[in-house]
């Protein structure tokens, strides 16, 4: 009897343990999983083709840009006072000609993912922070979206200085990034996007990107 309470509770003790694990981190974007399913897709010029693709042995979503700007977003509301960092890996194939992504010709990204808070029925109150992989820009430069102004704001993490069929691990302070950038403290988040667009300049690209989650430290 002793033997088998003992393992209850070491199995109890395991199961608080992966719990606990668990809660440590906020799953976005499972692709490693075969999971598209809380995913959207908005066409705003042509389509770029977003699909699973098996990479080094692992599941990746695979975004495919021939003249095309559209994207896959989820709807997610995710509490940053308690996952203030989102992670994820990315690469890309192939680098832009952009040469100036502050206008409105050069508004294309290899890769970006951005976060967003819904303004609900007043647009303008929505905001959103763009982290892109930009051709130009300086690394850490942050700029208005040339089609959204200052509501939208990008960030460049990568730019044509790093490497091509290469993964790259990225880590933001989302709670931080929106505070500094909007000078306004936000709490929560409503949305996730990702976008491989080529329409301004009818370039084409292909990216890949890896699982997307939030965690708390």
């Amino acid at each position: 009897m002793k033997a088998v309470l003992l393992l209850i509770a070491g199995l109890w003790l395991l199961i608080l343990s992966v719990a606990a694990s668990f809660a440590d981190e906020l799953m976005v974007g499972k692709f490693s999983g075969s999971n598209l399913e809380p995913w959207e897709e908005k066409i705003f010029s042509g389509r770029t083709n977003y699909g699973l693709a098996k990479l080094q042995d692992t599941l990746v979503l695979k975004a495919d840009s021939y003249g095309s700007a559209s994207v896959l977003f989820r709807k997610i509301e995710v509490d940053l006072t308690k996952y203030p960092y989102l992670n994820w890996r990315w690469r890309i194939e192939k680098r832009l000609t952009t040469e100036n992504e502050q206008v409105k010709s050069g508004d294309d990204y290899a890769a970006r993912i951005y976060v967003i808070i819904y303004g609900g029925y007043l647009p303008w109150r929505t905001k959103a922070v763009n982290y892109v992989w930009a051709n130009k820009a300086e690394k850490y430069q942050v700029w208005p979206s040339a089609f959204a102004g200052r509501n939208s704001l990008m960030v460049a993490l990568r730019n044509n200085h790093d490497s091509t069929s290469t993964w790259y691990e990225e880590k933001r302070n989302v709670l931080k990034d929106l505070s500094d950038m909007f000078g306004k403290e936000y709490k929560a988040i409503n949305g996730i996007a990702i976008m491989t667009d080529t329409d301004n300049n009818q370039d084409n690209t292909i990216a890949y990107y890896g699982d997307i989650y939030f965690s708390t430290n």
